[in-house]
């Protein structure tokens, strides 16, 4: 699913945010993705989704090369992935239902599989009773419940997840790290960026290690220990 292969990122000749790094995830696999501030996961995660290109290395995503996508092709690579933020990113004007609409309707899905997918992801989500709901109307974790529907909503098979958990309180937090366990049950291959080591115990999953844009240990199943 993801292949890093020895990858750089370089800023400036003072500034190495990634250091030769090599991961493989599998088709799957649920990876956290930690380290302390400045470690190199949010560069890792820009190169991930074509925000940025390495300095060297190579990035391959379901077998194909995305290391120099070129700028129009992006959109359409973005598409097949799911990328969920710490800040909701929703549309205050726009119910919990148009918001996940909003995805299908700006790739011009057709009105009747939007009416039709839109309730199924609300559901596997737990908001299948507030689709009419605002997002002012909804707690923080009904929030970005919210915002994992619409990235589900293209059906990816790669969810990237950056700090996912970082705005709720420790209740809702436990919430949506069991929603994404249940999303990666069903198959979806998941990439969890966080610096709560609670959840990445709650998880017992396989814990990528970054230091210093080094990969500093990746280990299986276990505790992040900091």
């Amino acid at each position: 699913m993801i292949s890093i292969e020895n990858v750089s990122k370089i800023y400036s000749p003072k500034i190495l945010a990634l250091d030769d790094i090599s991961i493989e995830i599998a088709n799957g696999e649920f990876v956290s993705l930690v380290g302390p501030s400045g470690a190199g996961k949010s560069t890792l995660i820009r190169l991930l989704i074509a925000q940025e290109k390495p300095t060297r290395g190579k990035i391959l995503i379901g077998g194909k090369d995305i290391t120099n996508l070129q700028r129009r092709y992006v959109p359409f690579y973005r598409r097949k992935l799911g990328v969920v933020w710490q800040d909701f990113k929703l549309l205050s004007n726009k119910t919990v239902f148009e918001n996940v609409a909003f995805a299908l309707e700006v790739v011009e899905r057709p009105p009747q599989e939007i009416s039709a997918k839109v309730p199924q992801i609300l559901n596997l989500v737990g908001l299948g009773d507030k689709a009419n709901r605002f997002p002012r109307e909804l707690s923080g974790g009904e929030i970005q419940r919210t915002a994992i529907a619409r990235s589900l909503v293209h059906e990816p098979r790669l969810l990237i997840a950056d700090e996912p958990t970082g705005n709720l309180d420790p209740i809702n937090a436990r919430e949506i790290t069991n929603l994404l366990l249940k999303i990666n049950k069903l198959g979806t291959t998941i990439l969890l960026a966080t610096h709560n080591k609670e959840i990445v115990d709650h998880l017992k999953r396989r814990v990528v290690v970054l230091e210093s844009g080094k990969v500093a240990s990746d280990r299986k199943i276990g505790k992040y220990s900091q």
